[in-house]
């Protein structure tokens, strides 16, 4: 008799640390996969982060065709969005009132601030210009071989 009560009790103890967790895990998963809309951004299972342009139906198998850069478009299985990005608000916008939003003074600031830029992991600068190189080190490009 102790024997079943203990193999009743482990069960219940793997439905409450393992299943129960999985389940609402996949159903937060599929909530996101069935909101995600054009305009969202998105990161894939793959690590590519797109903006979500189209929504095809889900008879068609329910694709998105995503921007991952300006002009280029890719088409996305919906089940490789890990992730929708939530944009991020700063600080400074969530005690602000809606009567400051018609103020002459915030629309100038807002014009002046600068735009917010993501941080680069350590060791790596950005290239804002063609002619710059991300290896400092090499002066000129290569020349193409002459081999045929």
């Amino acid at each position: 008799m102790s024997g079943i009560l203990i193999i009743v009790v482990l069960f219940g103890l793997m439905y409450v640390l393992l299943i129960r967790p999985q389940r609402a895990k996949a159903q937060k998963q599929r909530e996101m996969l069935t909101e995600v809309a054009p305009g969202d951004e998105i990161l894939t299972v793959g690590g590519i982060y797109g903006i979500v342009q189209e929504l095809e139906p889900d008879e068609d198998g329910g694709d998105l065709v995503v921007e991952i850069a300006e002009g280029i478009h890719v088409r996305v299985a919906r089940k490789a969005i890990a992730l929708v990005v939530k944009p991020e608000v700063d600080e400074d916008e969530e005690g602000k009132d809606d009567d400051d939003a018609g103020d002459e003074d915030g629309r100038a600031a807002a014009l002046e601030a600068p735009a917010a830029v993501a941080e680069l992991p350590h060791g790596v600068e950005e290239v804002n210009d063609e002619e710059e190189t991300v290896n400092p080190d090499v002066t000129e490009p290569p020349t193409p071989s002459e081999h045929s």
